[in-house]
């Protein structure tokens, strides 16, 4: 009898995983939150404004002929998973604002957790002024749109996909004032320039690359390294940002301000896993915040599997390389099976190249471009200063307050220790629509510490009668 292998996220690792699945005859059930599948990476698939703006194309169209075999629910949202005595996934089909889901619980042999990353960007002052996105959003608007942010745009943050961004606003008309990495040259030089041949197996990086500087020289953008945007300026839109050089540790250095007139800014400072499903399955996290799994891609959790950027950032090529292990070994397969000698080395390749994006890691001198009315929670308009109420020792430059016990006015008082609960109580950091997914890590590294913000009993929002509704799981 063929094991029941259920994926979360049909983007590269999800779609790859199902495929390996399936190529070890599985019975397999895709579940995508997204309206169609191809998840950040493929999610404009069939809405390009034009095809030389997705690379792969012809891999994610192999990929989806493949499902046709598979049961795929997508717009369908998980809100909860349960690993004692047995695997079980319980969502919600339907758009999330609709008021008619259905509800599914999906029994499993296997489960392989594929949910992907979204884009971080760290609060600037000013940065809710209209005209300011995160970097992912700038690059949506062009592939789906053909419309560029604005007229002039910053691009400001750290990491390579800075460059496809700044290529693609260009591609639909756009100018790009500046391309700013936070990252300093020297540091870059010497992370990426550490031994270089470990970096062979990845030449089409490198054609990507060649690509995109390609486009910057046609457009005469400037890339200037060790500089941000530390504040934007604007009355009722974006009108000018300020640029500082920075530190080693993104600290701004003083007097090196300059101002540069633009109408749109994109941020992008890098990318966060989407931990909740790992979470509620209690899977081991890292001490840097991905899904810790094995050589098989096995999680600490008997059964379940994880794919992706929740294991770690290393781009599309990474991913549908672990998807496939992940997928096959879900199924039943295993390492030595010919069929996994061609996954097994794109995996060992491209986290060659992923070593390397550390080198743009955040640098925890940043939270000193913020003001005290700097908003850091957008969903509940929560700023630095209400926030750094409750820093402690090595967090922002405030006194050590801790919080269990809140008012009936939402204010912090008495004796209390610091707590998830007790910060998102008295602050309201992290109540809002996306629960803490934007604004959790900035909160946790402006009071100077870990706090688990993502972690929640419930993974996405469900109506109360929604719940009320769901069938009760069958017995142990």
């Amino acid at each position: 009898m063929s094991r029941r292998v259920v994926v979360i996220g049909a983007g590269p690792a999800g779609l790859a995983a199902a495929q390996a699945a399936l190529a070890h005859g599985a019975e397999v059930v895709v579940v995508d939150e997204g309206e169609r599948i191809g998840g950040q990476f493929w999610r404009h698939h069939d809405t390009l404004t034009d095809r030389r703006l997705q690379h792969q194309l012809p891999r994610f169209e192999r990929l989806r002929a493949v499902l046709d075999r598979a049961t795929v629910h997508s717009s369908t949202s998980v809100w909860r998973i349960e690993t004692d005595g047995g695997l079980r996934v319980h969502a919600l089909s339907g758009p999330a604002d609709g008021a008619a889901r259905v509800g599914l619980t999906i029994e499993a042999d296997a489960l392989v957790i594929a949910t992907g990353a979204h884009d971080r960007a760290l609060p600037v002052p000013g940065w809710t002024l209209p005209g300011v996105t995160t970097a992912g959003a700038a690059q949506a608007l062009a592939k789906r749109d053909g419309v560029a942010l604005g007229r002039r745009t910053v691009v400001s943050g750290a990491g390579p996909f800075l460059l496809p961004v700044a290529a693609s606003l260009a591609h639909v008309g756009g100018e790009v004032a500046e391309v700013l990495e936070a990252t300093g040259l020297a540091a870059i030089a010497r992370g990426w320039g550490r031994a270089p041949w470990q970096l062979a197996g990845a030449a089409g990086k490198s054609g990507e690359l060649g690509e995109y500087l390609a486009s910057l020289a046609r457009h005469r953008t400037p890339y200037r390294f060790g500089q941000a945007v530390t504040r934007i300026h604007g009355d009722r839109a974006v009108e000018a940002v300020s640029v500082q050089r920075l530190d080693a540790d993104w600290r701004p250095i003083a007097g090196s301000e300059r101002i540069v007139e633009c109408d749109a800014v994109a941020l992008g400072h890098g990318f966060t896993p989407r931990l909740e499903a790992a979470i509620q399955a209690g899977c081991d996290i890292s001490s840097d915040r991905f899904v810790t799994v094995d050589e098989r891609q096995a999680t600490s959790v008997a059964g379940v599997f994880a794919a992706g950027e929740v294991t770690g950032i290393a781009g599309a090529d990474a991913a549908l390389a672990e998807g496939a292990v992940a997928g096959f070994v879900a199924a039943g397969g295993g390492l030595d099976d010919e069929r996994m000698r061609g996954p097994l080395r794109a995996r060992g390749r491209m986290h060659a190249f992923a070593e390397r994006l550390a080198t743009h890691a955040i640098g925890r001198g940043w939270t000193a471009w913020l003001d005290d009315e700097t908003i850091v929670c957008r969903c509940e308009s929560v700023t630095r200063a209400r926030i750094a109420e409750f820093a402690g020792p090595g967090g922002d430059e405030a006194a050590s307050v801790s919080v269990t016990t809140v008012g009936a006015n939402g204010d912090a008082g008495g004796d209390r220790s610091a707590s998830s609960r007790g910060i998102r109580l008295a602050t309201r950091a992290g109540l809002g629509a996306c629960q803490g997914r934007t604004c959790g890590r900035s909160v946790e590294e402006i009071l100077g510490r870990p706090l688990g913000l993502d972690r929640r009993p419930v993974l996405s929002s469900v109506r109360l009668g929604e719940l009320a509704a769901c069938e009760p799981s069958p017995p142990k």
